[in-house]
This record gives C-alpha cells, structure tokens and sequence, in this order.
C-alpha cells in the first residue's frame, strides 16, 4: 500500500501549489476523483488481508460518544470527569491502549462515552493503531475532538484524519441521485445554483470513475468533494463537538485566541471541573434528542422514565419503540405539550410530529 500512499501524497501537494479556479476546476476535480479511488483501493486490500484485531465495543444507552484526539490531551481525565469510568490517566503518551467505555447519565439519557487509544498523523493509513481508532467513528453517533490547549494545531489534522477514513463531520448527506443506465450518455440536471462545480467537471469525474451513461439529479448545493462523495456513496455523515482541554494551563491572550479560531468549541479543564457542566449540555444537544413521556389512560404520566428518541420524533417513532404491534394497532393518539395546540389534543395520523417534553398517551384498536 507504500505505493497509494505515495501517490496520494503526491496528488495532494500538485494541488497545494496550484490555485483553484474556473481554468483550474477540471483538472482539480480529476486528481481528486483519482484520490478517491486510490484510497477506495488502499481499503479494499486492507479488507482482503482479513479483520485486524481491532476493538470490540458493542453499542449501548441512547447515543454513543467517541473521544477523538492526539496521545496525551487529556482524554482519560475528561471520560472520568463525564462519567466516573475508571480510565487510566498519566502525563505521558499511549496511556490508554484499549477502548474504554463509560456511561454518562443525562437528563434521562444514557450516553456511551469510548475513550480510545490517542491518533497521530498518518492513522488514517494504519500508523499506530489509528486504522482501528477511527474505524469506531463510523459506529459512532457523535465524534467529540479533543485537543489540548497548548496545541490547537491538532485540530486540522483530526479532522483530516477522520476525512480520510470516509467519515464527514456536521454535513448533511448531499441530495444526488445518480441512476446507471446501459446507454443514452450522460444526462446531468440540477434544481439548484452550482456555483462550485460545472458540468463539464462533473462530466470528466464521472467518466474518470468510469460511469460513462447515466442519469443525474442534483437538488444540493455541492462542490467537487462533496460530488465524488455522491459518486463513492459509502460515506459517513456525523456530527461533532469541539472540546478544548487544560484551559488552565494557558493565559487570558491565549484563551481568547482560541475562542476565536475555535468557535463554537467547549473549553474545560477537566483536573478543575471548569466546563464539565457545558460540556455534557452540549453533548446531550449535539446528539439532538427528545424527551418522550408516556401516559396510561385514566394515570398520571411517567415523569420519571422517558423515551429518548432522536429528532425528528413522530407517534410512528414512539409507537415502534413501545412495540412492534402498536402501528399495526393505532387507532389515535392525545398529546399533552407544545406540540399540541391544546392539553389532551387527539392526532389519528402516526405521522404527527412531537418535540421534546411531550407527553403522549396511545390508544389502540
């Protein structure tokens, strides 16, 4: 595989020094449709040569959470402040050599935190035990980045790693369907503006990844990347929290410095306990849950137990968790909250959207 890497590299820095441009766009677009399948290529002869080792975590709770971040940021301190797992903490790199669970127990959710081994530069292509780290990101729900104060340069490439293992932090899934065909050519038709990308682009990506007649419909504003994504089809869309770690360890200069290359991050100092209260508010929304109370009829509601349900939430979606029966049984449903227009308002379609705190009671037939 010396021979991919070699040559992605390569790729990479032809168009690090090049300028992107309208001149430009086609031949940007061909060297990374050929990057893309040089790393497709790179996956299909890791997979031939049989599973690795790898780590065996089987999912749990409500949500799982993979703590993402170079050896040494403070990973194990942070999963023990989130949920008093037992993580081994030293102030020194490979502390934690395996995948270790934790449970955080929040506003009625159960949320697995995974701390794993910490990645350097390369693990996308199998340095260190990064090929295994980052393969757990695909079954995660959300990626926490943790990257200690004293280095914010880790931040870019984490996120380079994560993208060269096919995983794409908060973007949506792009909107384009492409439909094979035996002959006819290419036929490319787009309901929205494409300013990034054109036809004939698109045209030549197409032909370099050898689809030559096909029908394409775009309803997504994309660019090159995200079409080859389209094209690849086995991407993983997640989002992601930045955690900024050892606030204390750097100054009011520093601090505000990194608020501002870092926005929207969250910064603690685990060792203190600063932040840690933030931190689990925002994981819990980053996870984008709804609260669920169930109602017996002629009973007062379940307060305490809720289902915790991703968004968007309908009566379909609680009806199923419930059990199996209660679609094929549905008969109407009162609900109690903001999303009825008043207490105990009846809804006969399960399509009925809730929002967080409802409370619903299911009659059946």
């Amino acid at each position: 595989m010396a021979d991919e890497h070699a040559k992605i590299k390569e790729l990479e820095d032809q168009m690090s020094k090049a300028k992107y441009n309208k001149a430009t766009e086609k031949w940007f677009g061909l060297l990374k449709s050929q990057i893309a399948k040089l790393r497709e290529k790179i996956e299909k002869k890791a997979a031939g040569k049989g599973a690795s080792e790898g780590f065996a975590v089987r999912k749990t709770g409500n949500g799982t959470v993979i703590l993402v971040g170079f050896p040494s940021v403070g990973k194990s301190t942070l999963l023990n402040s989130l949920t008093g797992a037992e993580s081994k903490v030293a102030a020194y790199e490979f502390t934690t050599l395996d995948c270790i669970p934790g449970t955080l127990n929040y506003k009625h959710a159960r949320i697995q935190v995974l701390d794993v081994p910490g990645i350097i530069a390369g693990a996308a292509y199998g340095r260190g035990r990064g090929k295994e780290v980052l393969a757990l990101t695909r079954n995660a729900d959300l990626i926490l980045f943790v990257v200690d104060a004293t280095h914010p340069e880790h931040y870019p490439a984490l996120i380079k790693e994560v993208y060269d293992v096919g995983v794409r932090v908060n973007k949506q899934k792009p909107d384009v369907k492409i439909t094979k065909k035996s002959k006819g050519g290419l036929n490319i038709h787009s309901t929205v503006d494409l300013p990034d990308i054109d036809m004939e682009t698109m045209e030549a990506i197409l032909r370099d990844f050898k689809v030559s007649n096909a029908d394409v419909v775009i309803r997504d504003k994309i660019d090159i990347d995200g079409f080859i994504d389209a094209i690849d089809g086995n991407k993983k869309y997640l989002p992601a929290l930045v955690c900024v770690t050892k606030m204390d360890l750097v100054d009011g200069f520093q601090l505000k410095k990194l608020r501002d290359s870092l926005p929207n991050s969250v910064f603690v100092s685990a060792q203190e306990g600063k932040g840690i209260a933030e931190l689990k508010d925002r994981i819990y929304d980053s996870l984008n849950f709804a609260r669920i109370f169930l109602k017996e009829i002629n009973k007062k509601p379940d307060l305490d137990v809720p289902l915790i349900l991703t968004k968007p939430v309908t009566l379909r979606k609680v009806c199923q968790q419930i059990h199996k029966d209660f679609v094929r049984k549905f008969r109407f449903a009162k609900v109690w909250g903001k999303s009825a227009k008043f207490d105990g308002q009846q809804f006969q379609t399960l399509d009925k959207e809730l929002v967080d705190g409802d409370v619903v009671e299911v009659h059946l037939l």
